[in-house]
């Protein structure tokens, strides 16, 4: 090897060494943020999204029987069959042309506001006998007229007959946690002779809430 070769590479390799270092530097730099300016930042740790709940509780008028729409099946379901609460009273002490009113209160006991709040007769009136001996009578459920109110406004009014074959009730909602009292109001035909006695007319019917 020339001696101009060698000094060449002891004149360059310095050099070239410094270069080096001078860019892996400033790379660890540029990676690392050191040379950067101020900063903020914010980080949102909880971020979620929860559901509402819609649910309907129904109470006699002393409050001593409470049916609600989660009973038996759960939120899941959220519909129930109460056979403890009875609107037309359940007594078997009528008379003809005397009324019997039953009040019931429907709750909404769910955190969501209900958009719609519907009452659907079950589409038919049915007669059975109770008592023995039982009046002859066939037509119990054209005999016994039934008004309905709700906060004290009428919303039906006819047989039972008529009722259980009208269409759903369109009622005033009911916001979470705020409650509406239903009053119904039974009365026998006065003309009603002894043919009836000891007979029961019944219709199913459900309330609805919607979101």
């Amino acid at each position: 090897m020339s001696k101009s070769t060698v000094a060449s590479r002891m004149r360059f390799t310095p050099l070239a060494l410094t270069t080096v270092l001078l860019s892996a530097g400033l790379l660890s730099l540029s990676v690392t943020g050191t040379l950067s300016g101020f900063t903020a930042a914010i980080t949102n740790s909880v971020n979620s999204a929860a559901t509402g709940t819609l649910v309907m509780q129904e109470q006699n008028a002393g409050a001593t029987v409470t049916c609600t729409s989660v009973d038996g099946s759960g939120i899941t379901t959220n519909a129930a069959t109460c056979s403890t609460v009875n609107e037309f009273g359940g007594t078997t002490t009528m008379v003809p042309g005397t009324p019997v009113t039953t009040t019931v209160t429907i709750r909404n006991t769910g955190t969501l506001n209900a958009s719609t709040f519907m009452l659907t007769p079950g589409g038919t009136c049915t007669q059975t006998s109770i008592a023995t001996p039982a009046g002859t009578a066939t037509d119990l459920c054209t005999k016994l007229t039934l008004v309905v109110k709700q906060d004290g406004t009428q919303i039906s009014s006819g047989t039972l007959t008529a009722f259980a074959g009208s269409a759903a009730k369109n009622l005033t909602t009911v916001a979470a946690g705020g409650t509406s009292t239903f009053t119904f109001t039974v009365t026998l035909d006065a003309a009603a002779t002894n043919a009836y006695q000891g007979l029961q007319a019944s219709v199913p019917m459900t309330w609805t809430f919607n979101s």
